[in-house]
């Protein structure tokens, strides 16, 4: 186990093209995360196109793009044994900046947690590895996810009135979803547990205490649950995290710097790469990095915006990789965009060309910065 060796990485989500949004459009009803087999042809070509421009660009880990994907979270819990996403016309979604909101989702716990053998998200997998020659990474969202956006009145079985057995049962499913990913051929695996941030933003942390939850414990409760996930994977495969406030159709959720949580996801976890948000002021300064245990361990630098066009200029990034070096041995640091390109199907407003444009900034910048 250990950090990855590249300079140069994103998060994971891909502009939907327009064969696979008509495609969902004319065959996914609004109460609908998944598609069926009919679209399987159609995102099986854009998947490989996908690849064929990440790999074009030259970077060295590539991933589906979440091109099936309706949102990056809600479509693997919703495979989950124990789990349901239930489509709630008569209420909101998340609400984000701008007072726009996702569709109206909502997980619900009706069952004690699993993970079941043939989570579809296992053929996603394979069908990437296929098409690739770079490494290819699939992400997944983080244990938390199963519970931070989960209402108390969603949660059915009596035991889970303990979070303690919630949390074993979700640390438990997710040791067999990796076992199962790495079974499948899996050796770079990305947890989006972004709701650490979420729990450094003090509007999201009062909302906590209002459901009777401490924050600060709920940090803890939650690194220790990824972590007792993660510790026995096999030695040949990479764990990384992604960290960020929100992201759906250029907007955000939370605000607030990184301290709060630093101190739980690096060394209460034995994560090998952090892709971290830092495109905005909102995210803080970069001191917390002084925290990154000195030796494998990295962090992957989200300098590089998805929620807006223009191009970070190279000077700027190098000015802010060096300010990032201060705080940390620059051996354990590389950059990537903040977050993904479409963190839901409907995507950050920026187009292909665009997209395209950010990852050959990625990949050139490290390259001039790092000679990667």
């Amino acid at each position: 186990m250990g950090g990855s060796t590249y300079r140069a990485e994103h998060v994971g989500s891909l502009l939907r093209p327009a064969a696979v949004a008509e495609a969902r459009a004319a065959n996914i009803g609004p109460g609908q995360l998944h598609s069926g087999p009919e679209l399987r042809p159609i995102e099986d070509e854009a998947i490989a196109d996908a690849v064929a421009m990440q790999e074009a660009v030259g970077l060295p880990v590539v991933t589906d793009g979440e091109l099936r994907r309706s949102f990056w979270h809600y479509d693997f819990l919703d495979g989950l044994d124990g789990l349901d996403v239930v489509h709630r016309p008569d209420q909101s979604g998340v609400t984000f900046a701008g007072s726009v909101s996702i569709k109206p989702f909502h997980p619900t716990i009706t069952d004690r947690i699993g993970f079941p053998a043939d989570h579809p998200m296992l053929d996603h997998f394979r069908h990437l590895a296929s098409v690739a020659t770079a490494v290819p990474k699939i992400s997944i969202p983080g244990p938390s996810a199963c519970h931070f956006r989960t209402a108390a009145d969603d949660i059915a079985p009596e035991a889970y009135r303990d979070l303690d057995v919630l949390f074993a049962d979700i640390a438990a499913a997710y040791a067999d979803a990796i076992a199962a990913f790495h079974a499948a051929g899996c050796r770079y695996l990305q947890l989006d547990d972004i709701f650490f941030a979420y729990l450094c933003d003090e509007r999201q942390r009062e909302a906590k205490r209002a459901e009777g939850l401490d924050p600060d414990q709920l940090i803890v409760a939650y690194a220790d649950m990824l972590e007792r996930a993660i510790a026995d994977r096999p030695d040949d495969l990479t764990i990384a995290m992604h960290l960020c406030r929100g992201n759906f159709r250029s907007t955000h959720v939370a605000s607030g710097g990184y301290d709060p949580a630093v101190d739980a996801i690096f060394n209460r976890t034995s994560v090998d790469v952090y892709f971290m948000e830092w495109d905005t002021e909102r995210a803080g300064g970069l001191e917390p990095l002084s925290l990154l245990p000195a030796g494998d361990k990295r962090v992957m630098l989200g300098f590089v915006t998805t929620k807006t066009p223009e191009l970070e200029p190279l000077d700027d990034l190098r000015r802010r990789i060096e300010a990032a070096a201060g705080h940390a041995d620059p051996d354990q640091l590389g950059l990537a965009p903040q977050c993904g390109f479409a963190s839901t199907e409907e995507g950050n407003t920026l187009t292909p060309d665009q997209q395209r444009a950010k990852l050959e900034l990625v990949v050139t910048a490290a390259d001039a910065i790092w000679g990667s």
